[in-house]
């Protein structure tokens, strides 16, 4: 099954998504469109139940060169025209929500999203990565948090997840500085799980790792996702209540009795979507 977008492919087969960032000739930069497909496909891929696990990669040379700079000029150009300023800010404030709600979706599908990176992961690419499960990388792929030289504050999520990802001082340098961080770099501090000599083997292992976490159940996946993000933002205390409470609604399940059997068994556990 393939879905194709104006700036997004989805390609769906045995349980694992593929979502491409189709925009190659501008290096997948995120236009207007994108703000509104992107989260529309990770939206109906968690709402698909043959769907178990979602891969983000880029098209072309690139994983994405961030937000599309002509679109930029028109979000300074409006906030410059003619008008109340109050109900121009206003307005614009809600485009921001709404952009941050773009990659906010990644972490409220209940599906594993991995992100497979090569070339330039840019501006919009760190805040889109920041909200998925895991990131894997190619050698030739390079992080830079870029809006400080364009004089303005990141603020589509790269701020807020970044540090809960590597050490808040790398998290800094980065911000302030706008550097560039290569793979073997990212690899070091925890930014991505491993970096790969090329794009080909990159791939080739991000779909083992997929397929892996397409075997297991489903209902107990949702779960561990969903406590992992809770635990990221909640007290220690508040995150075991919470886990008792969704165990005592969800353990008695099919699939805990399947695995149960497969494993005395000694076969493959078969799981529902």
């Amino acid at each position: 099954m393939n879905k194709t977008y104006e700036t997004v492919v989805v390609g769906i087969e045995n349980h694992i998504a593929h979502v491409k960032m189709n925009n190659p000739s501008k290096a997948n930069a995120m236009t207007p469109a994108f703000w509104t497909e992107f989260p529309q496909a990770i939206d109906e891929l968690d709402a698909n139940p043959e769907v178990r696990v979602v891969i983000v990669s880029g098209e072309g040379k690139h994983f994405t060169a961030g937000l599309d700079l002509t679109m930029f000029a028109g979000i300074q150009q409006k906030m410059t025209g003619k008008g109340d300023q109050g109900r121009i800010r206003e307005d614009f404030r809600r485009e921001i929500l709404r952009m941050q709600d773009a990659f906010t979706a990644l972490e409220r599908c209940r599906k594993p999203v991995i992100a497979a990176i090569h070339g330039a992961c840019v501006g919009g690419g760190i805040d889109l990565i920041s909200a998925c499960d895991m990131r894997y990388c190619a050698e030739d792929a390079y992080f830079c948090v870029k809006e400080i030289d364009i004089a303005i504050v990141a603020d589509v999520g790269t701020l807020q997840r970044l540090p809960k990802i590597i050490a808040d001082g790398v998290a800094r340098e980065l911000a302030y500085t706008a550097r560039k961080m290569g793979g073997k770099e990212a690899e070091q501090v925890h930014l991505v799980n491993k970096c790969y000599t090329t794009y080909e083997e990159m791939m080739s292992e991000v779909f083992k790792t997929a397929q892996l976490i397409a075997a297991k159940s489903p209902l107990a996946m949702r779960g561990t996702k969903e406590m992992l993000n809770y635990t990221r933002n909640h007290t220690i205390e508040d995150s075991l209540n919470y886990v008792a409470t969704w165990n005592a609604a969800m353990l008695m399940s099919n699939d805990a009795v399947e695995a149960a059997m497969s494993s005395m068994q000694k076969r493959e556990a078969k799981f529902e979507n």
